[in-house]
């Protein structure tokens, strides 16, 4: 079933509302002064803002965007693992899953980097998938986007932003490229939908070393943009997504090609959670029915490459056709593998959650977070069991080390925010609200839940000092984005 990749449509109201002076949702709150007399480029700093303020959109109101620890977990770890041998290996970046069965990526202001489940899927190696990503850090690490606008020579910083807001929706899905330049931008965005030649040819060099450097098969690269073109020859005007916004070239492939015939042969095995969150997406495909019937098939059948994977889309695909006993008994056969992954125990332990067995469930999260204490999704899930439990004090205790360590969290305020609920500390329920909006670009949402906090009575004298100290830093940010919007 495919799932349709709206996030052109998000994009496209926030660019209409720079280009005729609206203030668009999130994004306008966190922007500085963007007046016409400015005549600078883009900075780092403010590149950083755009995007963060595109991605707190897309969180929000994007139905497309993967709300998956696991997923996000692993595109992090192989983004990272990328970065730390790229051009900038200190660089910030985040890494998202958008989902939809076309392929595509896309690099956003700020190092925001976006792919699609379905290039996850269409990739027959973890190499190739890293060469894609490797292609699109490379665009950040080289400022393409920022160069590109910035080459237009544009009037105003607010030009400069609409003008890069049409882009990226053109390239998060060029089908509606039409609608992006509907301004009176369009002449000049339709002639940059697409990163020059020039641009492209860089970030696949730049992009080869980063693989080269972080240990993949170089030969992923080629091999990858080689079989998109095929597609694009087979079924012209419907060419992959991918190639209308990343111009392909049999030059570009060439050189790819002749780079990788000159490195020495490697073997790169893929790593097993590629496998398995292939695997996971599989199985979340379509109806429960569907995704049993197609993992059976390929079990029974042996029409897989990796039995390991096959056995966590049926084990998944049981889950959520609520067939428990089944779950367990294909979990049994996993646990016997052995599979140095977070995501056997997270399932694991979803599966004693099912059961209604609480206590095995956060007795294997706990066991888990041992053994792979830095998977986001082991944290949460732990977080929610030990709150299904009723287990107030001890969730609270782990979200707060948690905190230590992961302090612009978002969704660990959140569970922070509902386990105060439950224990009716009504200050701290809605501080901890507060933290979760803010870091979401919401803060007349989190003022809001400040001078609810403030109205609460159930907080000593020292946790209301710190409820006032936090709204008067807020209420202080405001008045400075109220000056910048006159």
């Amino acid at each position: 079933m495919k799932h349709p990749f709206k996030i052109s449509q998000t994009i496209l109201l926030l660019a209409a509302a720079f280009a005729f002076g609206a203030a668009p949702f999130v994004l306008a709150d966190d922007l500085p002064d963007l007046g016409e007399s400015a005549r600078a480029d883009l900075s780092p700093q403010l590149e950083r803002r755009i995007g963060e303020s595109i991605m707190n959109d897309i969180r929000l109101r994007e139905p497309s965007y993967v709300d998956d620890a696991e997923i996000n977990d692993y595109l992090s770890r192989l983004g990272n693992r990328l970065v730390s041998a790229s051009a900038n290996p200190g660089g910030d970046f985040h890494f998202f899953a958008i989902r939809d069965n076309t392929v595509n990526a896309f690099a956003m202001f700020g190092g925001f980097i976006g792919v699609n489940t379905g290039t996850l899927l269409t990739a027959q190696s973890e190499s190739e998938l890293a060469g894609v990503v490797a292609h699109e850090i490379s665009h950040v690490t080289q400022s393409h986007l920022a160069r590109q606008i910035s080459n237009q020579k544009q009037n105003s910083i607010a030009s400069m932003i609409t003008m890069a807001v049409g882009i990226l929706a053109a390239r998060s899905n060029s089908q509606v490229a039409g609608a992006a330049i509907a301004s009176a931008q369009a002449g000049t965005i339709q002639s940059q939908l697409a990163y020059s030649r020039d641009f492209e040819r860089e970030a696949d060099r730049v992009g080869y070393q980063t693989m080269e450097k972080s240990g993949f098969d170089v030969r992923g690269m080629g091999a990858f943009f080689e079989r998109l073109q095929k597609a694009g020859r087979l079924y012209e005007s419907n060419a992959p997504v991918y190639m209308r916004s990343h111009p392909m070239t049999v030059e570009r492939i060439s050189d790819m090609q002749n780079r990788a015939q000159g490195a020495p042969y490697r073997q790169v095995v893929n790593g097993i959670d590629f496998l398995l969150v292939r695997a996971k997406l599989r199985a979340q495909d379509g109806t429960a029915r569907e995704a049993l019937s197609l993992a059976e098939t390929q079990l029974r059948e042996q029409k897989y490459a990796s039995e390991a994977a096959a056995r966590y889309s049926l084990c998944y695909a049981l889950l959520r056709a609520k067939d428990v006993t089944g779950a367990q008994r294909e979990m049994n056969a996993l646990n016997a593998l052995k599979l140095p992954s977070a995501m056997i125990p997270g399932l694991a332990a979803e599966i004693k959650v099912a059961a209604g067995d609480l206590p095995a469930a956060q007795a294997i999260y706990r066991d888990a977070l041992q053994r792979f204490p830095q998977s986001r999704a082991l944290v949460y899930g732990y977080a929610e069991a030990l709150y299904a439990g009723r287990v107030y004090d001890s969730a609270l205790q782990f979200l707060d080390a948690q905190l230590q360590l992961y302090i612009t969290d978002f969704k660990l305020y959140g569970l922070q925010a509902k386990t105060y609920a439950a224990l009716g500390k009504r200050l701290q329920q809605h501080r901890a609200q507060a933290e979760f909006y803010i870091l979401q670009g919401q803060l007349g949402e989190a003022v809001e839940q400040l001078m609810l906090a403030q109205r609460a009575t159930d907080g000593n004298f020292y946790e209301q000092s710190a409820v006032d100290a936090r709204l008067r830093e807020l209420r202080k940010l405001q008045l400075e984005e109220a000056k910048q919007k006159r």
